[in-house]
């Protein structure tokens, strides 16, 4: 697509969601540093997504974690989002902070604590029911540290049979997200450890299981975008979790690391028929050290700038080289894409929108971080604990 009207015309469809916990407090294994301001509930977190779309127009929905954004009142919460402008969005279950999942959750040897895990999942769906939501996302830190420790093939059984019945309890127009993860917690085996295993589980489980690609789940050198392609072509990706990695699962913005590779990634989702909202953009990341909201509103510009250039492929001339075998000249049409500078294209989006040029600026002036300071004062700021 070369088009410019039509590549406007697609980045205005883009739709990028947020994490509630990147609003909260992170930090490392060591330390979690608390910044002034920060959400002590998740309305307040829905208030803080609700102005990154303000500024940003393309992230009407905020993601919620399970138990770390439990109300009393989800169609309340609901309303509460929608009256800001956003919506709720993908519900993310929690079996890995609880003492009696040490030796795994819906894997684990013992019948009662795979009972406890499943109940969790399924509690997670009535959730869904309640907000709206369309997709359930599934992370297990469930493995094994020793060789011996469990029995490799029956802890799949396990898995199996535990996902099959959360499958079950999906309703019209839901899904399952499995997410992958190559180490960590886990060191000897993680029982979801790689794209290959949560597209097995998917497949036996039917049309509603997809995989999500989460791009810090990955050893160095992997060729993420060779998954994304091959997870297209069986229809089978259902998302991505965004963020960057240097080493593993550092959790860093989305484009801080490798930026061309996530501009690899997105052409090969607009190539493979992806950039619809059968796949589902969502950030999924830790502020620890730099200022939420800009550092949000930031990965949200990165992941379209990305998108931008993937549009921007000149898509006959590369297939033409292709064909031709002409290696340097394929090459060339997408470094040309690449080292395109987007930026004043999406301005000019931005502006068409009725948005600001620049979302970071408008954030800035836009006196929300200083608003925030100075009302959440006293109570339990939210965040992972460490």
């Amino acid at each position: 697509m070369t088009d410019l009207a039509a590549v406007k015309a697609a980045l205005k469809t883009q739709r990028i969601e947020t994490p509630s916990w990147a609003y909260g407090n992170s930090g490392t294994r060591f330390k979690v540093f608390a910044q002034p301001g920060v959400p002590r509930t998740p309305r307040e977190k829905v208030a803080d997504a609700a102005k990154v779309q303000e500024f940003t127009g393309v992230a009407p929905t905020v993601a919620l974690h399970i138990p770390w954004d439990t109300v009393d009142d989800y169609p309340a919460l609901a309303a509460y989002a929608e009256e800001r402008g956003v919506r709720l969005g993908t519900i993310n279950s929690n079996t890995f902070q609880d003492d009696d999942y040490r030796l795994g959750s819906i894997c684990h040897p013992d019948v009662a604590v795979r009972r406890k895990a499943v109940g969790h999942l399924l509690e997670c769906v009535d959730i869904m029911d309640a907000t709206g939501s369309r997709d359930l996302k599934l992370w297990f830190a469930d493995g094994t540290n020793y060789p011996g420790q469990d029995d490799v093939r029956s802890r799949q059984d396990r898995l199996a049979e535990g996902l099959a019945e959360v499958y079950e309890r999906l309703g019209d127009g839901q899904r399952m997200l499995l997410e992958y993860k190559f180490f960590e917690p886990a060191f000897y085996t993680t029982d979801v450890p790689d794209w290959g295993t949560a597209y097995a589980h998917c497949l036996k489980l039917g049309p509603k299981a997809r995989v999500v690609v989460d791009t810090g789940h990955h050893a160095p050198g992997t060729n993420i975008e060779f998954i994304v392609a091959t997870l297209l072509r069986e229809e089978k990706l259902g998302g991505f979790d965004f963020n960057s990695r240097f080493y593993a699962d550092d959790d860093l913005m989305v484009g801080a690391a490798d930026p061309f590779q996530l501009f690899r990634i997105m052409y090969e989702v607009v190539r493979g028929g992806g950039f619809t909202s059968e796949v589902a953009f969502m950030l999924d990341q830790c502020h620890n050290i730099e200022a939420k909201m800009p550092a949000i509103i930031r990965s949200v510009m990165n992941v379209q700038e990305a998108t931008a250039k993937a549009l921007l492929v000149d898509r006959a001339a590369l297939a033409e080289a292709q064909r031709s075998g002409d290696v340097l000249g394929a090459n060339a049409v997408l470094m040309d894409a690449y080292n395109t500078d987007v930026r004043p294209l999406l301005a000019e989006v931005r502006r068409e929108s009725g948005l600001d040029p620049d979302p970071v600026a408008a954030y800035a002036r836009s006196g929300w971080a200083e608003k925030v300071v100075a009302e959440r004062v006293g109570g339990q700021q939210a965040g992972w604990g460490a």
